[in-house]
């Protein structure tokens, strides 16, 4: 018997990667959990009408008996939705930022609304699990990290652990994304002739991203400085990291840095020293490939960062998230690409 878990937001670029991947789970069984309809369904084959769908209230969780929920779903809706599915008995991972941040006067500052659950706000763990991994198998709430903090901080936190930043420097992160990191929601700026064949920074200075890194790397803002860009591309992040260091002696002394801590770690690829990733090695896929350059003469440090948005960056990680809790392996249903049902 597959264990039923539901979704919200099925019809969005994450919800889609969710119900992919989890329909190649071998131990759970996507449910679709209709909230708001918007006309965007895409037809079925005859005879293939998909995972059973229900509507998205607490009685039909009850009677469903999902064990999990996630909500692939703006910031207001999740603080809609997730009280009443917790009332349930059901785990919910949250793939918006309602629930990143630690207090309603940090979410207020940067995503410029009032927060309605500050107890959940309070209770809820973060969902990266190569640093939050205990307190995510006995967690009932979620939030699962956004996509640019994912490459970020996987790539700037051993660096502030080792401390061999020279932090009066800072560090610079220049991060691009593909263009389904703004959703699915139809928009000028994401629409194909103001994309295709441009390249623009948006959100500078201000990107709500920006207290998540904060939060998990140990950097204060005045440290940090963030810069997004949409690629003319339907996926994929690349961050470049730039910061300046003294107490590192050469490229390898940086790469043993990663090697290190991320020994073990089933998601995290490093790449030798003359090497570094680039988005199509990562394409569709849950890992989070890092590759580090450094030039002893000049102090000066470079790391890419490359993780699929859809995968790591959401649903991929969502899945990770929901394994952690359920005690199965890490890496069930995330080690190959996902199948569409």
């Amino acid at each position: 018997m597959r264990t039923p878990v539901g979704v919200v937001g099925f019809r969005g670029y994450s919800g889609a990667e969710l119900v992919a991947i989890l329909a190649g789970h071998s131990r759970v069984e996507p449910v679709l959990l209709e909230h708001r309809h918007d006309g965007g369904e895409r037809p079925a084959p005859r005879g293939h009408a998909g995972p059973k769908r229900i509507p998205s209230t607490p009685e039909a969780v009850r009677s469903e008996k999902l064990a999990a929920v996630f909500l692939a779903t703006p910031a207001e809706v999740s603080l809609e939705l997730a009280p009443g599915l917790l009332e349930t008995g059901a785990k919910v991972i949250d793939l918006s930022g309602a629930f990143r941040l630690r207090t309603p006067e940090r979410f207020l500052q940067w995503y410029k609304a009032e927060h309605t659950q500050p107890a959940l706000l309070a209770e809820a763990a973060y969902g990266l699990p190569e640093y939050c991994r205990e307190r995510i198998r006995s967690a009932r709430l979620i939030a699962n990290p956004g996509c640019y903090p994912t490459a970020a901080n996987l790539a700037i936190r051993p660096l502030i652990e080792a401390d061999v930043v020279d932090r009066r420097c800072g560090i610079i992160c220049d991060a691009k994304s593909g263009v389904s990191g703004a959703g699915r929601k139809p928009g000028l700026k994401t629409s194909f002739c103001e994309v295709t064949g441009n390249f623009s920074a948006y959100s500078i200075l201000d990107h709500r991203h920006v207290p998540e890194v904060l939060l998990t790397s140990g950097l204060e803002e005045r440290e940090f400085s963030f810069t997004a860009q949409l690629l003319p591309i339907d996926r994929g992040i690349l961050e470049t990291i730039y910061f300046r260091s003294e107490r590192l002696k050469s490229p390898e002394d940086l790469l043993a840095i990663y090697e290190k801590r991320y020994a073990g770690e089933p998601f995290v690829r490093l790449y030798d020293v003359a090497q570094v990733p680039d988005l199509r090695a990562v394409a569709r896929t849950n890992y989070c490939d890092i590759g580090v350059r450094f030039d002893a003469a000049t102090g000066r440090g470079v790391v890419v960062s490359a993780i699929d948005n859809l995968v790591k960056g959401a649903a991929g990680q969502a899945v990770q998230n929901m394994n952690l809790m359920f005690g199965v392996p890490e890496t069930r249903a995330l080690d190959q690409p996902p199948v569409v049902p």
